[in-house]
């Protein structure tokens, strides 16, 4: 077989050659039978679109054969019908004839596998009367050889007439057929009774109809009972031929030409109400070459009539004669979402080459059409379509449109491009995630709709993977904590299943720091879905963390030392698990031996507050040591971590205590707990001043007396660094001293006292200040440092 291809190819290469130009390529050579051509597979050189080619090869076993071929040409050229085979082109030359023409299948091959349907072969039949109709009445022509091997089904599946070697016009002087009709192969076989008895020039005497009655009755017996007849006697047993076709079939087979049933006649039998022709598939088939111009409701009859007969029309045919049209009702015919959602289901056996030639350019077109239906239709039935549409598409041609459905007045059109997210984002491009999608879904997140707020953060959480790592948690955190707040109980219930559903993409500090207290509040929701939805997705954020934090250190503290110095560093106790004991101390030494605690406490004597006291057993204090005194003082200061001040003890008992007061825990104000005091304490204390002369005196000290008024206060002191900073280490005062002996001065004694400045030598040690850092503010489009901003867009 492979030899013989080979031969073919190079005789016809040869031929070629020889002859004038022939813009097309053969290919694989197709079986027919019964017939004066060869028939090729071919392409146009040009643009490489598929073809038929018909080749007669002129030699000496069919010369005599070649006035049919050229009679083929010329009626081809000259005769034009939707139902006869499209010629492209022609070649004639001394040794071969070429015929081109649009891309043919025998249908005979379908007859011998007995592949057709009753309703597509009355469909095929319709089209050949109808064409033949044509031949006999307007072209006043006889065709001559009507059979199966004549007929063709095009790329649409319909049924394409060919055959044209003895078609002739009755009007010529010298017909063809009457010369040459016995140059056909078989035609005795299928020859009319009246030409088997009187030769083919018996049919001047014939109706013009009576050669291709008898033929088209052949050819309704064949194409039935998948097979070829061997006599006129098996024309008369109908077998698989319909009944209600039966009685009409029977007199395009009479015996007798003037009786013979006309093949227009035979069409209008058929058609009549509850005709063999009356079917919903040639309705259809009818209706689609004029949808165009029908109404709506002649439209959605047909859509309708389309979908009850579907399985039975060839893919074919769906994919070559009714999708274009329909495509043409959508864009160009009004037809809208209704005669698209045929288009989808045809479009459902296209393979992804056919889609994307022609299906994708309507898509595309139709999401530039401002109408609303249409969008809300396209978005609707986006997941139908994504698999056929490539990402180049999805992200230059789709994308731009859909944007414009997020700010569309009509909440459904909102709502639809939201939930159309979630079939388009896996074929965007980073860019386009990070960047104008989440913009309009932050304005989204925002919508006067609740629904469209649930369904942007349900959106957010089947999306969270898709975006970017730098913006993922940022976005998320965000975006689920508004929606924490948002006043729609369904809205909430989303965020937190949102959270639950995304818990894997957060780490251990965003989970404990941030999204463990934002679900805190959901806990006591008024609502019980959301509390119960509450408890599910803490737990799963506290397991959370329990897996992130298995694989921590027990203490990242440095073990202490094994030096020998008297002072060693504060040691933390080991914490005891026992519950009776939880309010142990935290900190239980600060030495590591007990016995360095010795001596005894010294005390710094002060006036007594009606300063009516012997004074005189008060020790002189040196100016170093006061200072050293005040040293100690800020010292303290620092070390109130780890010490706490003794209760003032009350006279009247435990019931007066403040610190057994509840309300007094209200006085810790959180916000304000590391705030520097507004002002300082107003008591001043007096303090012994050693002169240059030897005496003893005594004065007010501002600054011992903020240290007494700090010292007495109940709360916590301010930590390090945020103690103000004294403005000089030497303090230049004006006081009022009194000298009488060593009694300190009294309010009420008669004290001759003059005002002179005193220079106190000593040095204080000045409060250490943490340095404010200044940080330049850096515009970040996601909102760094605060959990609600989800970029610009989320302050809004």
């Amino acid at each position: 077989m492979d030899f013989l291809r080979s031969a073919v190819s190079s005789a016809v290469s040869s031929a070629i050659s020889k002859g004038p130009p022939f813009p097309y390529t053969f290919g694989d050579k197709v079986d027919v039978d019964n017939s004066i051509w060869s028939l090729f597979n071919g392409t146009r050189k040009e643009d490489g679109s598929n073809c038929s080619i018909f080749s007669f090869e002129v030699n000496d076993s069919t010369r005599s054969r070649l006035p049919l071929a050229k009679n083929a040409v010329r009626k081809l050229r000259t005769l034009r019908h939707p139902g006869v085979v499209r010629i492209i082109d022609t070649v004639e030359t001394d040794s071969y004839v070429y015929i081109a023409t649009e891309r043919v299948v025998p249908l005979s091959w379908d007859v011998k596998r007995d592949a057709l349907n009753i309703e597509t072969i009355k469909w095929g039949l319709y089209s050949t009367a109808v064409t033949l109709k044509f031949i006999n009445e307007e072209a006043a022509s006889v065709h001559g050889n009507v059979r199966v091997s004549s007929i063709f089904t095009g790329e649409s599946g319909e049924w394409k007439l060919a055959g044209f070697e003895v078609l002739s016009s009755m009007k010529d002087d010298d017909p063809v057929i009457y010369k040459f009709g016995g140059l056909l192969p078989d035609s005795g076989r299928y020859a009319a009774p009246e030409v088997v008895k009187g030769g083919w020039e018996a049919l001047k005497n014939q109706p013009l109809n009576a050669a291709d009655s008898w033929n088209f009755g052949t050819l309704i017996y064949e194409v039935f009972n998948a097979g070829v007849f061997t006599n006129s006697d098996q024309l008369m047993q109908a077998k698989k031929i319909p009944t209600n076709m039966g009685a009409s079939y029977k007199r395009l087979i009479q015996q007798n030409a003037k009786t013979r049933l006309s093949i227009a006649h035979f069409l209008d039998q058929g058609k009549r109400s509850r005709g063999f022709f009356d079917t919903a598939l040639i309705h259809v088939a009818e209706f689609v070459e004029n949808m165009g111009v029908k109404s709506q409701i002649e439209r959605e009859d047909f859509l309708k009539k389309l979908e009850d007969t579907g399985d039975q029309f060839p893919e074919d045919f769906f994919k070559m004669k009714i999708l274009p049209e329909l495509l043409k009702s959508v864009e160009f015919g009004g037809g809208g979402p209704k005669v698209f959602a045929v288009v989808l289901k045809i479009g459902e056996k296209l393979s992804d080459e056919e889609w994307e030639s022609t299906i994708t350019p309507c898509i595309v077109r139709l999401f530039a059409v401002p109408d609303r239906a249409t969008r809300v239709f396209l978005l609707d039935n986006l997941p139908k379509m994504i698999d056929h549409l490539s990402n180049k598409i999805i992200n230059d041609k789709i994308f731009p449109e859909m944007m414009t459905g997020f700010s569309d007045v009509a909440p459904i059109v909102r709502e639809q491009s939201v939930k159309a997210v979630l079939t388009i984002v896996s074929k965007l491009s980073d860019r386009n995630i990070n960047g104008d999608l989440l913009k309009y879904l932050a304005k989204t997140q925002n919508d006067e709709q609740p629904g469209i707020r649930t369904n942007t953060t349900i959106c957010l959480g089947k999306i969270a993977r898709n975006l970017g790592p730098n913006t993922r948690c940022k976005v998320l955190i965000a975006a689920f904590t508004r929606a924490l707040r948002d006043p729609f109980v369904h809205a909430r219930n989303a965020a937190l299943m949102a959270l639950s559903a995304t818990a894997d993409v957060f780490d251990e500090s965003d989970c404990a720091s941030r999204l463990v207290p934002a679900i805190g509040p959901s806990l006591v929701d008024k609502e019980k879905i959301v509390r119960t939805q509450a408890s599910k997705t803490l737990e799963t954020y506290l397991q959370r963390i329990k897996l992130l934090t298995t694989n921590y250190p027990d203490t990242v503290l440095q073990p202490p030392s094994n030096s020998s110095e008297t002072t060693a560093a504060p040691r933390m106790a080991t914490p005891n698990t026992d519950d009776s004991s939880w309010a142990g101390w935290a900190i239980s030494s600060f030495t590591k031996k007990m016995n360095t605690a010795s001596g005894e406490i010294e005390r710094i004597p002060t006036p007594s507050a009606n300063n009516s006291g012997d004074t005189r057993s008060a020790p002189s204090l040196r100016p170093n040591t006061l200072a050293q005194s005040r040293a100690a003082s800020a010292s303290t200061f620092n070390q109130r971590a780890v010490t706490s001040p003794l209760p003032k003890s009350s006279p009247e008992g435990d019931d007066d205590n403040e610190d057994n007061d509840p309300d007094a825990w209200g006085d810790l104000d959180e916000e304000n707990f590391f705030d520097a005091p507004a002002e300082p304490t107003k008591s001043k204390i007096l303090v012994p001043i050693t002169t240059d002369t030897g005496r003893t005196t005594w004065d007010y000290d501002d600054t011992a007396s903020d240290m007494s008024a700090m010292l007495s206060k109940s709360k916590p002191p301010l930590p390090k660094g945020l103690i103000k900073k004294s403005s000089t280490s030497t303090t230049t005062r004006s006081t009022s001293r009194a000298v009488v002996g060593s009694t300190p001065p009294s309010g009420r004694g008669n004290v001759t006292a003059t005002r002179q400045p005193v220079k106190v030598t000593g040095t204080l040690r000045p409060a250490v200040v943490g340095k404010k850092i200044e940080t330049k503010k850096v515009e970040d489009p996601w909102g760094n440092g605060d959990e609600d901003d989800w970029g610009d867009a989320w302050d809004k």
